[in-house]
């Protein structure tokens, strides 16, 4: 995890303090090194967490002429791959990091370079010839990136807090935003607390050239191919198959990497496929809580004797209320998901261990864990039905299934 802040204006010089300042903002994304762009009018800085090419990966990154310059935040999974294809192409470069190959792309492919990557990443590019700053947030958005366009500038940043030092954008809070939390528990990817930030989309991009508006575009869409005739035992075969080479890729690294391990199918899957993919001892991380009716910590210690794992366990117990205004400034923005204190509990234990950890999140959307999904599916026969008989319809169903949630 680094953090990325900058702006370009539209021929105002950018005081070096403003840039500095932005990125001392997110320090806490990337202790390791800090590394900044200035240009007259043009400012792009970052703090890095050095995962992959830890002596000469510092950033930004620079085209071999000096004309493109990158600063990015995450991993790029096929960089060999484009190194190999690029390197034939008669392109240098001169680390082993993975985000360098994004300026070469930016070569090659202008825009569409977003289209040759895998992996979780949000950069900011800015090409001196063209006079372009170019912005973009992976296909399913893990890597956060805002943006302003205020005060003659646009302002981008990894994290809210830096978007406000350069003194060009109002601190108003969002209504609509304010009304989304309160009906959501959090504000949705379209909207931000603040009236005048926006969140890039996730597989955006945007594009924005002094004195003209930014041009946002969607460069991926979510496709489902034809239904596939799988067997039960084909289907679950290539699951394995996907989800180990999923891990795999995720495992190439420079420092140590471990896992979050509740004790459930996702995580207890994820730490598995890691113990099939390295020879390294996986160290995994969890929370007890005990005397509760939520502790799985037995499953998650069975599953770590199962694949002879570092184990790590945290009890957690009542909740020290000086937690609290360190988690509101972590985040930025209102969020009430409970899980937050154990889960920024268990992390600062992980750090203590490791740069990087693997977890199970997203395992209950993608294969319906929740019983709220179930839920639907017993309901929609009843779509064409009128409201309250609807309603009625649902509420029975919802008592039959046991609970609302899973």
């Amino acid at each position: 995890m680094c953090g990325i802040a900058g702006l370009v204006t539209e021929g105002e010089h950018v005081d070096p303090a403003t840039l500095e300042r932005m990125c001392d903002a997110v320090h806490h994304r990337g202790p390791d090194g800090a590394g900044m762009h200035l240009d007259g009018p043009v400012a792009l800085g970052m703090r890095r967490l050095a995962i992959n090419d830890l002596v000469t990966g510092d950033q930004p990154f620079h085209s071999e002429d000096g004309t493109v310059t990158v600063v990015g935040n995450g991993e790029i999974y096929n960089q060999a791959d484009l190194r190999r294809q690029l390197a034939g192409r008669g392109h240098r470069f001169v680390s082993g990091s993975d985000i360098e190959v994004i300026v070469h792309l930016w070569e090659e492919y202008g825009s569409r370079c977003v289209d040759h990557l895998r992996g979780m990443f949000a950069f900011a590019l800015w090409d001196a010839r063209e006079r372009v700053l170019f912005l973009a947030r992976d296909r399913v958005g893990k890597k956060p990136l805002l943006y302003a366009h205020h005060g003659g500038a646009l302002t981008f940043a990894s994290e809210m807090r830096a978007m406000f030092l350069d003194g060009r954008i109002p601190r108003e809070v969002d209504p609509l935003a304010l009304d989304a939390f309160l009906a959501c528990g959090y504000v949705p990817h379209h909207l931000c607390a603040f009236r005048h930030v926006k969140k890039l989309p996730p597989g955006h991009s945007l594009t924005w050239r002094p004195g003209e508006r930014p041009r946002i575009e969607r460069y991926w869409h979510l496709e489902y191919g034809p239904k596939e005739q799988l067997g039960p035992e084909e289907a679950a075969d290539e699951v394995r198959r996907r989800l180990l080479e999923a891990t795999k890729i995720r495992l190439m690294s420079d420092v140590p990497i471990g896992a979050f391990l509740s004790g459930g199918v996702d995580s207890s899957a994820v730490v598995a496929a890691m113990a099939m993919s390295t020879s390294d001892v996986v160290r995994t991380f969890s929370a007890s809580f005990p005397g509760t009716t939520v502790d799985e910590s037995v499953y998650a210690r069975a599953v770590a004797q199962r694949y002879g794992t570092e184990h790590h366990e945290l009890e957690i117990g009542p909740v020290d209320a000086s937690i609290m205004p360190r988690l509101a400034w972590h985040f930025g923005e209102p969020f009430a998901d409970p899980a937050a204190l154990p889960s920024f509990q268990l992390a600062e234990l992980v750090r203590r261990h490791v740069k990087v950890a693997l977890n199970g999140d997203g395992g209950d959307e993608t294969f319906a864990g929740y019983r709220r999904y179930h839920q639907l599916a017993m309901t929609r026969p009843a779509d064409g039905l009128p409201h309250p008989l609807r309603a009625a319809v649902a509420a029975g169903l919802a008592r039959a299934a046991g609970g609302t949630e899973g």
